[in-house]
């Protein structure tokens, strides 16, 4: 695993954050360093797959990146005649999640595309994960997505939805703000690695309440839908057809 330094010189001019080879090449460092509970999220991802996955489906990763999500998800899974398959809009980290999927793919069909999720059609699905993908797509067309999500889903189906979360009670998001940075702190960023990314972010990664998520879903039809994750101001949602 090479260690994220991306942010870790000064830059005359930071430039809006993009999945390119440069994160690619650092991405799961950058990710389990910067992120409060990933590794929990993907190892209890094999837990919700294992009682979710149903014969003769599709399990789908929107945003797949390295694949991390796929791979915790097919770890112990039983359930036979699965096909997984992975969306990301960047080659690069397409390039590095194929060889981490080798595992998998020699007990199931893989199929990876390199595209935009809001374009991947969602067909007889029975897990749809968006890890920490939404916040990237604009706030107008969020809704449009889900609700195609919801409609892919087969019966009994269900949405794993991981965001970054921000608060109503401008106390609150100050207290997890600061919370968060000390994370990053603590797993060897600098205040100027905290900063520049912050500014790279900004606009580009853009989060919500948890109300705002919850109310969204359920108007993309979802039946119901439970926060079973958070950690500081992260969170992730599981959602019912």
């Amino acid at each position: 695993m090479s260690q994220d330094k991306v942010y870790a010189t000064p830059k005359e001019q930071i430039k809006a954050f993009a999945f390119d080879s440069k994160v690619a090449s650092v991405f799961d460092d950058m990710i389990r360093r910067s992120v409060p509970g990933y590794g929990m999220t993907l190892s209890l991802l094999g837990i919700i797959a294992q009682h979710y996955a149903q014969p003769g489906t599709r399990v789908y990763d929107l945003g797949c990146s390295l694949g991390a999500g796929m791979v915790a998800m097919g770890s112990n899974l039983q359930t036979s005649e699965l096909e997984f398959v992975g969306i990301d809009n960047s080659e690069a980290m397409l390039q590095r999640c194929r060889s981490h999927l080798v595992d998998l793919q020699t007990r199931y069909p893989v199929t990876l595309h390199c595209q935009d999720i809001q374009a991947t059609p969602i067909e007889n699905a029975s897990i749809v994960v968006l890890n920490f993908t939404l916040q990237f797509i604009p706030i107008e067309q969020r809704l449009e997505l889900l609700t195609r999500i919801h409609d892919g889903l087969a019966p009994g189906g269900v949405l794993v939805l991981s965001e970054k979360i921000q608060f109503e009670d401008p106390r609150i998001q100050e207290d997890l703000t600061t919370l968060h940075h000390d994370f990053k702190r603590a797993n060897g960023y600098s205040d100027l690695e905290i900063s520049q990314k912050r500014s790279a972010l900004e606009n580009v990664l853009v989060p919500e309440t948890i109300p705002a998520h919850e109310q969204r879903l359920d108007q993309a039809g979802f039946a119901r839908n439970e926060i079973w994750l958070q950690c500081f101001n992260f969170a992730s949602f599981l959602a019912f057809k």
